[in-house]
């Protein structure tokens, strides 16, 4: 039985991918080039700085990447704004944990600013979690282990006797090297999460319930 239970948010609980991609065709429009799902496949989990320097080159402004980024963050905190839908299975599965008295956490690759506002305009308003942990608040955003390894000490839980759920490349990557089990759940379905421990193509599928200790 795992002490806590730590989730990515972007894709994986909330389906704030859709706000997202929204803002990022919003951007390439400004910008004379058409957003493509290439595009959101290689932008998809990655930290602020990779991202920058990734539409650096999709729009051809060398340099610009910061700008860039203010830019695309502008745009999706008003995207937000329309609402948040939760992924499939998600509510169920954190009440269940809930329910059973495990320690719940978020780690996010997103600012601690986007991470307030979807969580505020979700059906998770009602803070099921114990700890949030934001790229604002380390050193290291994921792949790098920091977010995992600053929720687990937040729930003063060991990170081997934890697991962790994501939908990305990077954040499988980030949670494995922290030392948790991973349960991947890509975003684009039939998407390969090397290092994750148990694949699943949603967090309703009884397998994800079953690993997590929870009785059918």
């Amino acid at each position: 039985m795992f002490e806590a239970v730590v989730f990515d948010i972007d894709g994986l609980l909330l389906d704030t991918e859709a706000t997202w991609t929204r803002a990022e065709k919003a951007l390439f429009a400004r910008h004379g080039r058409a957003f493509t799902m290439d595009h959101k496949r290689e932008l998809l989990g990655t930290s602020l700085a990779a991202s920058a320097a990734m539409l650096e080159r999709m729009l051809d402004r060398p340099g610009a990447g910061d700008e860039l980024m203010d830019e695309l963050h502008a745009l999706v905190m008003e995207e937000a704004l329309q609402g948040v839908a939760s992924r499939p299975g998600a509510l169920d599965l954190v009440a269940a944990l809930r329910a059973a008295g495990r320690s719940l956490g978020l780690a996010s690759n997103s600012s601690r600013e986007f991470v307030d506002r979807v969580l505020g305009v979700s059906e998770l308003l009602d803070g099921p979690f114990d700890a949030v942990v934001s790229a604002d608040d380390v050193a290291q955003p994921k792949p790098a282990p920091d977010l995992y390894l600053a929720a687990c000490a937040a729930l003063a839980a060991e990170p081997r006797r934890s697991a962790a759920l994501e939908d990305s490349a990077p954040g499988v990557a980030s949670a494995a090297a922290a030392g948790l089990f991973v349960i991947g759940v890509p975003y684009f379905p039939g998407t390969p999460l090397p290092g994750a421990s148990l694949a699943a193509s949603s967090l309703a599928e009884p397998r994800v319930a079953a690993a997590l200790g929870l009785n059918s």
